[in-house]
């Protein structure tokens, strides 16, 4: 029996060697992550795209809108800023949710005339356009508005990161003015 616990304790203490070490590489691999992305791109980027004339048609929801672009409808995913679920097919409504999509309604009404920029990716897995959209009227550069303000976060995403640091940037200078989610959504 004591040879049993014995080798029972030393698989028990390796399963939890195991376990910390996964989770201090999860925790590295996070962290590296993070830093590459705020390293990835310089925050005066631009992309070599031309800027193309498009029009809202709808906002679905804080990071995703739909345009009128070379007479076609299209729907678009805003590059490098994610928000919180609000139409998610298998996912219920997050903190924060309904308050960015609400104000990214109020910057892009139907009807806005926006200029928008592809970066190097064009489509997503869902097959929406990838955008940077900047609107017409006083080229307030939508994605890093809704970062700056606290209404989405930074999300880089390879090779699309013409304007990770920028977002990178917003996105520190939100979280520690607690800004929109910030303030909001437990952490």
């Amino acid at each position: 029996m004591l040879w049993w616990r014995s080798r029972h304790w030393h698989h028990h203490r390796t399963s939890l060697r195991s376990v910390r070490f996964r989770v201090v590489a999860v925790a590295v691999t996070a962290c590296l992550y993070v830093a590459l992305a705020a390293c990835t791109a310089d925050s005066s980027a631009t992309t070599s795209a031309p800027s193309e004339s498009a029009r809202i048609i709808d906002v679905i929801d804080g990071d995703t809108i739909e345009i009128r672009i070379n007479k076609r409808s299209e729907v678009v995913r805003l590059i490098g800023i994610d928000t919180p679920e609000t139409v998610h097919p298998t996912k219920p409504v997050e903190c924060y949710g309904p308050e960015a999509s609400a104000y990214l309604s109020t910057l892009l009404p139907e009807g806005t005339d926006v200029h928008v920029v592809r970066d190097q990716e064009g489509r997503d897995y869902y097959g929406r356009l990838l955008l940077y959209v900047f609107r017409a009227s006083d080229n307030l550069f939508v994605n890093q508005h809704m970062v700056e303000t606290g209404h989405a976060v930074p999300y880089p995403f390879e090779p699309n990161t013409a304007y990770a640091r920028t977002f990178a940037a917003s996105g520190h200078t939100a979280r520690a003015s607690n800004l929109g989610l910030w303030g909001t959504c437990p952490r």
